[in-house]
């Protein structure tokens, strides 16, 4: 099979066109649909997906309206305002195409005042979404609030679709249209509770989301590579940044939680010029906090977002708390490389090492492919050893093992290896392809169904072959369908 790869950006995505029609003609063979698996490469091969922010005051039904998009009851609803405080993403799927759904928390005016408190939850809501979904209760009209949100929406510049909820009867829909008054266009008569208009509202959603964005990370040769440093509070971000700076370039206090808003910093480490940012603890529970903390850890997953690597510092005179898992797991699912830091190496003693270790082993077994060093922010122990960390996260995130070398592996894998006998069959992976990288994201196509034991199989297995160290891997399994219901 011809192993020429091209850089990206053709219709195939990151496969090579003779690759590629190769590819197409084995999954004929096979029996796959060829446009089903043309969606499939599609779908795998590009960047993020399209992000879609639904927001607006408190109890106006947007964790009502996530399910309903969604099809299944994920976000947590009650019948009082402000049930949810943290930004909660899900992936969707509207008429074959698939995006991701922001639920967000309402905006109200409490004691910082409304200026305040509405632009910074909308600042942060809206930041990373590529469009908005506005709901507004369409049975008590428009609010002030509504109307500060709708400036701010302006200023953001997004595509807005307006939702005007609770519309239950016909009889409500003069309601919905008494929202035209807000300028936004066309309010969308919905009920979120009975499903009423979402669909008209949704194919609007769709027209005003990009379809899913190549990817843009690295594009520019040369520039300088993004970091997230990210971690509990008052486990020496601030220190580390500017111990690496060589100079104070950060506030740090003994204080948890100094730092609320992310600083940008342009420093060169190992002869390289890196862009850091560093960012406010993310607390413990983000549903209690309130005022500017609530804002910082909002503020945290968006730099995560933006990030190509996530260094993850954890003090190492603490035992691993489901703090430190959860904040790990933000960075894996975003699909960031990463690389844990265990700070504070310096004060640990031979015992709390033996203890650290075992904690390692127990407690971050699922990462145990990120590279790992410990490190003094205050007294700069390891330092230097950081950059080559980085760099091997970097390059496991970029890596790309051609289709002719995945299947010879997959191969051997299904002869030395088979999928356990279930019901009486043997389901096994036909093929494969890695339609994309940022990380590394693979398509494998089976008769079969495969259990989540032998997709962990595999991935473990791919990364002993072919290294992937300081990166998720994101593997999809589409399963033939029996022939009988192709004829």
């Amino acid at each position: 099979m011809n192993d020429q790869i091209h850089s990206g950006g053709d219709e195939h995505g990151e496969l090579g066109d003779a690759e590629y029609a190769e590819f197409m003609e084995l999954a004929a063979q096979e029996g796959f649909d060829p446009a089903e698996v043309e969606g499939d490469l599609a779908a795998a091969g590009h960047g993020p997906l399209p992000v879609l922010a639904v927001v607006g005051r408190p109890n106006v039904g947007k964790s009502t309206l996530v399910n309903r998009i969604l099809g299944r009851r994920e976000a947590v609803v009650e019948d009082r305002p402000g049930v949810t405080r943290d930004r909660v993403t899900y992936e969707a799927e509207w008429s074959g195409r698939r995006f991701k759904v922001v639920d967000t928390g309402g905006w109200e005016q409490d004691v910082l005042g409304i200026d305040a408190s509405v632009a910074a939850q909308a600042e942060f809501a809206i930041e990373a979404a590529d469009a908005v979904v506005f709901v507004v209760d369409a049975t008590v009209g428009a609010t002030d609030t509504d109307e500060a949100v709708v400036k701010l929406l302006r200023r953001a510049g997004k595509p807005v679709v307006l939702c005007a909820n609770k519309v239950d009867g016909p009889s409500a829909e003069a309601d919905a249209a008494m929202l035209w008054s807000l300028g936004l266009g066309e309010p969308y008569a919905v009920s979120a509770l009975h499903g009423r208009g979402t669909g008209d509202m949704l194919d609007a959603v769709l027209e005003a989301l990009p379809e899913a964005p190549a990817q843009t990370f690295g594009a520019t040769i040369g520039g300088p590579r993004r970091i997230a440093l990210i971690g509990r509070p008052n486990v020496g971000k601030s220190s580390l940044l500017n111990k690496v700076a060589g100079e104070e370039r950060v506030v740090v206090n003994e204080v948890a939680g100094t730092t609320r808003d992310p600083v940008d910093e342009m420093i060169e480490l190992g002869g390289i010029t890196w862009k850091f940012v560093d960012t406010a603890g993310i607390r413990r529970r983000v549903h209690l906090q309130e005022g500017a903390d609530y804002y910082a850890s909002l503020r945290t997953a968006a730099a995560v977002e933006k990030a190509e690597v996530a260094v993850v510092l954890i003090d190492a005179s603490e035992s691993i708390s489901v703090q430190d898992q959860r904040i790990i797991s933000m960075a894996v699912e975003a699909g960031r490389a990463l690389v844990i830091a265990y700070n504070k190496w310096d004060t640990l003693d031979e015992e709390r090492r033996y203890y650290l270790e075992r904690e390692i082993e127990t407690e971050l077994v699922q990462i145990q492919w990120a590279p790992r060093v410990n490190v003094s922010a205050r007294t700069g122990r390891h330092m230097e050893k950081l950059v080559p960390a980085i760099e091997t996260a970097l390059a496991g995130w970029e890596t790309r093992v051609p289709t002719g070398r995945l299947n010879s592996f997959l191969g051997e894998i299904v002869a030395s290896h088979p999928h356990p006998i279930r019901g009486g069959k043997q389901p096994r992976i036909l093929f494969g392809t890695q339609a994309g990288t940022r990380p590394p994201r693979f398509v494998l196509f089976a008769s079969g169904f495969l259990e989540a034991g032998y997709r962990r199989f595999i991935e473990r297995r791919l990364r002993e072959e072919f290294g992937f160290e300081g990166t998720p891997l994101q593997i999809s399994v589409r399963v033939r369908e029996k022939r009988g219901r192709k004829r």
